[in-house]
């Protein structure tokens, strides 16, 4: 397949994300668009401005688009020293085959790998609700991914394979947060999947934050910077630090 980009806005970004990240590095942020299938899927992608070579994280939004709060929370994660591609899934459908997105995601990989500041073997998978589910999906299908983050997600939706009945072919560590009052993914189901994967032996974490709602990192689109965001922030941070360092 062959993968391109195309610029269309840089900016070199000295700023302060108080509450969230920590280093504050110079941030370059791009608005760029990545090849798939014939197609260009509209991103966002944001990277240390400093020369070196840094990990990198694939970043899948939730069911309800690429919202200015993942622009600001892919810049605060950059900050932390990493190259984050918030990839754009949803450019031509709303809800796109399975299938589709495994072949974006490896596409994307493929973008980051050939950038120089990026350490090929070092690319994470985060995702948020629906997000979330692709990255329990995915972590267990594409062995590139040397970790990832899974945020209030669906173990137990798919088709034709939920995450739950793929648990046998996970390799790579992953983190699971979650919120206790999360009506549309209770609760429960996470309880399960995580009893699932400790049955099977497989590296996981599971951070649950107390009468949390789904979605709780965003409000209306925006990125919340309260005690429990703040926390949730640095864990996913601190486990890619600890898993692909």
């Amino acid at each position: 397949m062959k993968i391109k980009y195309v610029l269309l806005l840089v900016a070199v970004l000295a700023f302060s994300l108080p509450a969230l990240a920590q280093d504050s590095l110079t941030v370059v942020r791009e608005d760029i668009a990545v090849m798939s299938q014939g197609q260009d899927y509209q991103s966002y992608l944001a990277y240390p401005a400093d020369e070196g070579i840094y990990p990198a994280v694939v970043l899948i939004h939730s069911f309800n688009g690429l919202q200015d709060g993942y622009r600001d929370l892919t810049d605060a994660f950059a900050a932390e020293g990493f190259v984050v591609l918030a990839i754009g899934w949803q450019t031509f459908e709303r809800s796109p085959s399975d299938a589709l997105v495994e072949q974006l995601m490896l596409d994307s990989i493929a973008f980051l790998s050939a950038r120089e500041e990026v350490d090929p073997v070092r690319i994470g998978l985060t995702g948020f609700c629906a997000g979330g589910r692709y990255t329990m999906l995915f972590m267990p299908l594409i062995d590139t991914f040397a970790a990832g983050v899974a945020w209030y997600g669906f173990p137990n939706y798919g088709d034709p394979a939920a995450p739950i009945d793929l648990i046998d072919q996970l390799d790579a560590p992953m983190l699971i947060i979650h919120g206790t009052h999360d009506r549309p993914s209770p609760i429960a189901g996470i309880y399960a999947y995580a009893t699932a994967l400790g049955e099977a032996g497989k590296d996981f974490e599971l951070k649950v934050y107390s009468n949390e709602p789904h979605g709780f990192m965003l409000s209306e689109g925006e990125l919340n910077r309260d005690d429990v965001a703040t926390d949730a922030f640095h864990e996913m941070v601190d486990y890619f630090k600890r898993k692909m360092s």
